[in-house]
């Protein structure tokens, strides 16, 4: 998948903020691993940014090929990684402009891949 140009500082401003919000043991689990660089840059470029690219362009792109870029973004989440991505899919802060005009059935099919990839 060829990632959406988005401002990566930014993004990871975002997720910062999310993280202060959540529940505690997913804040801890999360806050621990964000901590360290490899990890980061993991999170970022094979989850935050993946993300940030359906949702761009997942409203404009033929059914087939949302279904096909869905498909092929092979991600497994833990519990506290889906907890800080879920509001981008939901219409949190500041990504919100680019689930306006985001097909419903699109952002359920995300939300999907959030709740059923999930690491055992």
């Amino acid at each position: 998948m060829k990632l959406y140009a988005f401002p990566q500082a930014a993004l990871e401003k975002a997720i910062a903020r999310r993280m202060l919000s959540l529940p505690l043991p997913h804040r801890e689990w999360f806050a621990d691993r964000w901590s360290q660089k490899p990890y980061k840059k993991s999170f970022m470029e094979h989850k935050a940014m993946p993300l940030i690219t359906l949702l761009a362009k997942g409203k404009t792109w033929a059914d087939e090929e949302f279904n096909s870029e869905l498909a092929a973004w092979d991600a497994r989440f833990y519990d506290a990684e889906a907890e800080v991505l879920r509001p981008m899919i939901e219409g949190d802060g500041l990504v919100q402009l680019m689930q306006k005009n985001m097909p419903p059935e699109r952002a359920q099919a995300l939300l999907r891949k959030l709740i059923n990839d999930r690491h055992e």
